[in-house]
């Protein structure tokens, strides 16, 4: 039987949602083994002069417990 455990980080990006993503998940398998899945619960962006300048995610990352 498989027990999972669920922790949840916040990461950003200059480029992307989605790099802020894959930032996250690379940067947390540095320390977690069988990473399983990645929910993306929330999404927001800081402006600066009516422009984007980060990509700001708030991440559940899910993995297996050896």
């Amino acid at each position: 039987m498989a027990v999972l455990k669920v922790i949840e980080i916040l990461s950003s990006s200059s480029v992307s949602w989605e790099d802020a993503t894959k930032k996250a998940v690379s940067k947390a398998s540095n320390t977690l083994k069988n990473i399983r899945s990645v929910y993306v619960q929330e999404q927001s962006a800081a402006v600066v002069d009516d422009e984007v300048t980060e990509f700001r995610v708030n991440l559940k990352i899910t993995f297996e417990l050896d």
